[in-house]
Formats: structure tokens, sequence, C-alpha cells
């Protein structure tokens, strides 16, 4: 999910997507969304933000008031409630520690209907309501040294502030999220149907993803030697707003992932989306690289907050993560693509294909920084 928070138009292929819907059918939509979370029904109207996969992401407006809503993914997400009320517990939990003065980030909540209830049948589909919060904005790519160092010291202070939250309360909405090894036997299941007829466009990186099971068995290796802890699960630097004034961290987004986990995958998709000067669908792979100065700010922003916390083999699992979440990541996008696009939202018919590349490019630029990278770990141990 990516939040835009100060109303900056939606890229032109977000417009292109949504225009049918918008001309079509947002004033019905809208004024029932209005309608039923309270807001005034003077100049209301629905537009599209952010860039996100899996939900569609709108901003709903009526006179002076402003709430984002979302229509969920049921395919993703088909328990739409459980979505629902892990978010809601973390929110409490967050409210709590931000009132005590132990968690300073702003916190985006659920809004409720006039009925109380959080979900809404709308336009075939099921809706919810999050709270606006202005004077902010994302960014899909990281520019410099501060804003890698500024948003995983946010992602840290989110993850010191979950760890006395009982992970236990949480569903797990995604089952096995971040299980390579169901990863990889899902994409072998596509593999052997190949459905949509893609796998002769695309062997060379099916040939290159076989030859990887290795992180499998050193994931395995890693099972009882580190502690299970409630995890965002999805760090991307799209999910941590900045204040529009100073730059400063304002709020961590998108709680639809907290599930039980290891900070080495949030770790790892850190270094996945911040550390690349290209975005993920680029096609650009001779600039698809790690930059080692944003990868340095990374592992101080990040492991600065949990310092009293982290263990010594937490730190030590983080060169895992930065390999695991980049390649893994890469698998499902060639198995969706393999599959007929069925998962993640596309813009043209080799977007997953183009994706998945993008993402083998950066793993292989990891492995070949490993000296360099796992230096610059040892160096911020601390």
């Amino acid at each position: 999910m990516n939040y835009i928070m100060d109303e900056q138009p939606a890229t032109t292929a977000v417009q292109t997507h949504f225009k049918s819907e918008l001309s079509m059918k947002s004033n019905p939509v809208a004024e029932h969304l209005s309608e039923c979370f309270g807001l005034n029904k003077v100049d209301i109207s629905l537009k599209p933000i952010g860039n996100g996969h899996i939900n569609t992401t709108m901003l709903l407006k009526a006179d002076d008031q402003a709430l984002v809503v979302q229509k969920l993914n049921t395919t993703v997400f088909p328990n739409p409630e459980q979505l629902v009320e892990n978010a809601r517990l973390i929110e409490q939990h967050l409210t709590e520690k931000h009132d005590n003065g132990e968690y300073n980030l702003d916190i985006i909540r659920h809004v409720p209907t006039i009925q109380n209830d959080f979900l809404v049948e709308c336009d075939q589909g099921v809706w919810r309501a999050l709270e606006f919060i202005g004077g902010s904005y994302s960014e899909d790519v990281v520019a410099t040294i501060s804003q890698a160092q500024t948003a995983a010291n946010a992602f840290g202070q989110f993850a010191l502030a979950l760890q006395d939250f009982q992970a236990d309360q949480l569903h797990h909405v995604i089952p096995d999220f971040h299980n390579l090894a169901m990863r990889f036997d899902a994409f072998k299941n596509v593999l052997a149907k190949d459905p949509a007829s893609r796998v002769a466009l695309c062997q060379d990186d099916i040939d290159f993803c076989l030859a990887q099971q290795g992180l499998v068995t050193e994931l395995k290796e890693l099972e009882g030697k580190i502690p299970l802890r409630p995890c965002h699960n999805d760090t991307k630097i799209n999910n941590m707003l900045f204040c529009t004034q100073s730059d400063d961290a304002k709020a961590v987004i998108d709680l639809d992932t907290c599930m039980p986990g290891y900070w080495l995958f949030d770790f790892g998709d850190m270094v996945r989306t911040f550390c690349s000067p290209e975005q993920e669908d680029s096609t650009n792979l001779s600039n698809v690289r790690v930059r080692e100065e944003i990868f340095a700010a990374i592992v101080k922003g990040y492991v600065e907050p949990l310092k009293d916390v982290i263990t010594d083999t937490e730190k030590e699992s983080f060169w895992l993560g930065t390999k695991v979440m980049t390649f893994m990541i890469g698998l499902r996008f060639l198995t969706d693509f393999i599959d007929g696009d069925n998962y993640f939202a596309t813009k043209h018919a080799n977007h997953n294909l183009e994706r998945a590349r993008n993402q083998f490019a950066l793993y292989r630029d990891i492995l070949e920084k490993e000296h360099t990278l796992k230096a610059i770990l040892e160096i911020n141990k601390g």
C-alpha cells in the first residue's frame, strides 16, 4: 500500500487504470461511502491515490472532510474481518504507547461507520476507511542517505513498540507469507501446469530460480535460534510517511500483513526497496544495484531503536534476510507471470516478468557485494 497524503496527482498509469471506474461509478460509490462514514454530502469526490499492488486505494473527500478508503482484494484477503481486527489491535497498542510517550509517530486508525462497523459492502466489493493524515508524503525510490536512515529508524521504532504486544492475538491473514519453501512449491506447481503458456518465455529465469533453493536450507538452520516477534512484514519505503515540512518520519502505514515473524524479513524488505536507485519494475537493469551507503543507513537507522532488545543472532540473520527478501519477491513475481497474472496488479502483459528480472538483478548485485555488505553489518552490530 502507498498513500500520497498531500493530494498530489496520481500517476498517469493509475489514472488510466481507474478512468472508466471514476467516470461511470465514482458518484454513487462516493455518495454511498460518504453516507456510511458520516461525511458531508457537499462536493463529494473520490480519486485514486498511491500505487499498491493489492488493494484499490482512494481519497474520499466531502466538503472539508477527507478519508482514505480502500476496496479490499478479497482474493488475497478472503477474510477482511480478520484483516481489520489485526490492524485495530495494533492501532490500539500503538495508541497506548503514544499516550505514554513511548511511540512518537502518528498512527493511522480505522474509521467506523455511523453504525459502528468497519467494513462496508459497495460496488461489488468490501471497503474500509482509514484516517487521512495531511502534511505528509511517501517515496517509491530513496533519494538520499537521510531518507533511508529516517525510514529505517521509523520501522525500528515500530518494531520496538510492538515488543510487548502478544503476537498470538493476530490472525494469520496470509498464511506462510514469508515461507520461501512454500513459495518454491507454488512456483514448481505453476511450472508443471504452465496455465498461460509462458514458461518458454522465461526459461533462463526459471533455471536461475531453481538454482537458489539453498536459501531454504539456510532459513531452516535458523529455526529456534531467533525469537518470533510481531513484525510489519511489508517494510517497503512507500509504507513510511515523511513529514512535508521537516522530512522527518511521520507514520508507519499499511498494517495489513502484521503477523508473527522474524526481523530479518523486515530488514531484508527495507534493503530490497531502499537500496536500488530504480523502481522495482524498472527495465533499466544495468542501474539496478545495491547502493552501499543506503544499505549502511538502513542498518544504522533500524538497529538503533532496537539495540537494547535485539540479539546477536538476529543481527547476524540480517544478511540472510537481505538475500531472501529480494529473491523471494522476484520468485513471486515470476510465479504470478507464469500463472497468468492473478495476484499482483499489472499494467501490461510482461509487467510481472519485468518486476521479477529487476529483483533478480538486485539479488545478483547483493551476492556480488557480499563481502562489503557483511562488513557494514559487522561495523554496526553495536
